[in-house]
């Protein structure tokens, strides 16, 4: 006996897409002779479909659609993910099930019991959680069908003030009571930099507790933000993995029940840099946003400074460089070095540049408000002025070509509100709005390790925003390694200020900067949609009040 598992990159509400991906998945699965097909939860119509789960004719799309797929299950066994209706007069009107689909019907559900409500997850705003456990009969083996969550009823927070248990069931140990031989996991599992390794120990953990092998399917590619690493695995009785599935990749991968029931490890899971998948994360981000949302070109401002020039390489990885296109708006406080190192890359990219100068707009600017701003010292204002120059330049651009503006600030500077509202933080998707100044230098290294693609020159130079003479980020804020330290334990271990440490650090400052990151919340509600690659991202995973005093 065969089982396949069908890693797939679906396309929330593309139920044609999806099916079609289903449909090919199970025809590969019949060449390969399989008996069963294994897909990820919320297959049909894509995770997370949010509030679309409200709209009464897309779970009729859904159920029309799982049905033709059915029609598809002749001479085989798929296990598709889709959200049912609670017939029930109280609950919740929905289930997130699995469906066992054969011979052109569907021979059993179950549905998901542990609804997570945390972090960038709410499915109990849409879901009722299953109250019953019944393992699947297949042949002569007995399935312990679970969906994502419910084989995490026992893990590790950031937070310290977290609970390990979250909930008061475990479905694991309500199955096992009825002695399964195999645990099947359909997950819709976000990709996290530093999580890797702990959701790997979840499976790992149940598989050795149980005694039981452990075949867990996840799905690939990025819906919105949110961007889905794949890695299914497959681990035997003693919690050793005996095969993962690629990163960020489409697999449909066949496998005999002896070599999973057997679980002798073929080949040792490798080991993955956490900047290696970033940077693959990014692009799949960048290249799904685009393709899933109908889109090809983007455009970048191109400063000289780092932060702009990886953005523009995983741009070009993700479009195309026939693609992207990069904006140099220089102006009188530009050092010569930022404009030759910008088009130094571009031209190494062989990316269509433009260059205009902002000094005549920000003359005019300074001339109209002078009668205004008479008696008044320089300050932010003047520096705010150009970088919102810089953004309409930008969005005219993106206006005239049909091209989306991606944004290039990063996590540190997001944190402490350093940028401009509707300069600086301006476009439609926020590549790097995730990810630290410490970590972009690594990312930076990354692009250049087999060749110098990102000018070292700008590797090298000292973070400016080039808005006022001689100015330097350290102007304002602490040493990046510093400064990233105290962000990293005040928003992702969610720290209180007493208890953050570390070289370099002092009481003082972890005061400023927490300071500066509950002051700019405001800002953050209005930047673009930030790529998640961490597990405490800015926006809807991390819900914070605009007006607080705290």
């Amino acid at each position: 006996m065969k089982i396949t598992i069908a890693q797939l990159n679906y396309h929330i509400g593309n139920f044609s897409g999806n099916k079609t991906l289903i449909f090919d998945a199970i025809r590969k699965a019949k060449a390969d002779k399989s008996d069963l097909v294994i897909f990820s939860e919320l297959s049909v119509p894509g995770y997370p479909p949010l509030d679309l789960l409200d709209r009464q004719e897309f779970i009729e799309k859904c159920y029309k659609t799982v049905n033709e797929i059915a029609e598809q299950c002749y001479g085989i066994t798929a296990i598709v993910g889709s959200p049912t209706i609670n017939t029930n007069p109280e609950g919740k009107k929905l289930y997130n099930s699995a469906l066992v689909l054969s011979e052109g019907k569907i021979i059993f559900s179950t549905s998901k019991a542990l609804l997570p409500t945390y972090d960038i997850f709410d499915e109990y705003r849409y879901f009722e959680p299953q109250n019953k456990f019944s393992v699947f009969r297949f042949r002569n083996l007995k399935l312990a069908l679970t969906i994502c969550e419910d084989l995490w009823d026992e893990q590790s927070f950031d937070n310290e003030f977290e609970k390990k248990r979250l909930y008061t069931i475990s479905p694991m140990n309500e199955l096992a009571k009825q002695d399964p031989d195999l645990i099947i996991n359909m997950s819709a599992s976000p990709f996290a930099y530093r999580k890797t390794g702990d959701k790997a120990e979840i499976f790992k953990n149940k598989a050795r507790k149980h005694k039981l092998p452990l075949i867990t399917i996840n799905q690939t590619g990025a819906n919105s933000e949110l961007i889905f690493d794949g890695a299914s695995k497959i681990i035997n009785r003693n919690g050793e993995i005996i095969r993962q599935l690629p990163f960020f990749e489409e697999v449909v991968e066949t496998f005999t029940v002896e070599e999973i029931m057997e679980g002798i490890v073929k080949q040792e899971a490798e080991y993955k840099d956490p900047i290696e998948l970033i940077h693959k994360a990014l692009i799949t981000g960048i290249r799904d946003y685009f393709r899933k949302s109908g889109l090809t070109d983007c455009i970048i401002g191109l400063s000289g400074g780092i932060d702009s020039a990886v953005c523009l390489c995983l741009a070009v990885d993700a479009l195309g460089k026939e693609h992207v296109r990069a904006l140099l708006m220089p102006s009188r406080y530009s050092s010569e070095s930022s404009v030759t190192d910008a088009v130094k890359l571009a031209e190494g990219l062989d990316v269509k540049y433009d260059i205009i100068s902002i000094e005549k707009p920000f003359r005019a600017f300074e001339e109209v408000l002078s009668p205004l701003f008479t008696g008044r010292q320089r300050n932010v204002t003047e520096e705010n002025i150009q970088a919102r120059i810089r953004a309409v330049l930008l969005m005219a651009v993106s206006n005239k070509f049909g091209c989306i503006l991606l944004n290039t600030s990063n996590k540190s500077e997001a944190a402490v509100g350093y940028g401009t509202l509707y300069g600086d933080m301006a476009g439609g998707l926020s590549v790097i709005g995730d990810v630290y100044k410490t970590d972009i230098y690594k990312l930076s290294g990354y692009i250049n390790r087999e060749k110098e693609v990102i000018p070292v020159s700008i590797i090298n130079k000292l973070p400016s925003a080039e808005l006022k003479p001689g100015q330097l980020d350290t102007d304002t804020l602490p040493d990046y390694n510093i400064l990233d330290a105290i962000l990293y334990q005040y928003i992702e271990l969610q720290k209180p200020a007493e208890k953050i440490t570390g070289k370099g650090i002092d009481r003082e400052t972890v005061e400023k900067v927490i300071s500066m990151i509950n002051f700019n919340e405001f800002k953050r509600y209005q930047a673009a949609p930030v790529l998640r690659i961490s597990s405490k991202a800015f926006g809807d995973g991390r819900r914070m009040p605009i007006v607080a005093k705290y």
